[in-house]
């Protein structure tokens, strides 16, 4: 595997710890309001899926493992240590990937559901889920300010600093 993705999936984790440590000083309730104008419709709800795509993307599809159910249950997660230890889960499949994966850019097909088989790399496998994490995040914090809870200022959310 390349290291340069093993590197920039590091500053990934460092971006999401911040997400995570914002959550952690929101009031009891606030991380499972559920919004209707937002796709999953709380900020527990987006981070599970956010977990789901990497594990459905790298794991499932990467990687051919198997998992327990077709969706992680958000419900199940009652605080953000929870959401925290499915993370680790996530961090160790994208670890086996960043171990497995040895010829980035050579083409593969997976199944995408019901639809025609997609041709990907093993480099999109890993960059695909980033990229939605990214994209979800941006939700989050406009949910955030929604619920009266804005992300602190400082640095950029994009990426942690390397």
């Amino acid at each position: 595997m390349n290291d340069e993705l093993r590197l920039l999936y590091s500053w990934v984790k460092g971006s999401r710890e911040r997400v995570f440590a914002w959550l952690e000083t929101l009031p009891p309730g606030v991380l499972s309001t559920e919004h209707p104008d937002f796709a999953y419709g709380s900020l527990r709800n987006i981070q599970a899926h956010i977990a789901d795509c990497y594990l459905l993307w790298v794991g499932q599809r990467g990687l051919g493992l198997n998992r327990n159910g077709p969706w992680i249950d958000a419900e199940s997660f009652e605080d953000v240590s929870a959401l925290r230890e499915q993370f680790r889960e996530v961090n160790d499949v994208l670890e086996t990937a960043f171990g497995r994966f040895t010829d980035l850019d050579a083409p593969i097909t997976v199944q995408d559901g019901p639809y025609d088989p997609l041709h990907v790399t093993q480099r999109w496998l890993v960059l695909h889920p980033i990229t939605h994490e990214f994209h979800h995040k941006g939700q989050m914090l406009a949910l955030g300010r929604l619920l009266g809870h804005p992300y602190p200022p400082g640095p950029d959310t994009d990426l942690a600093l390397p």
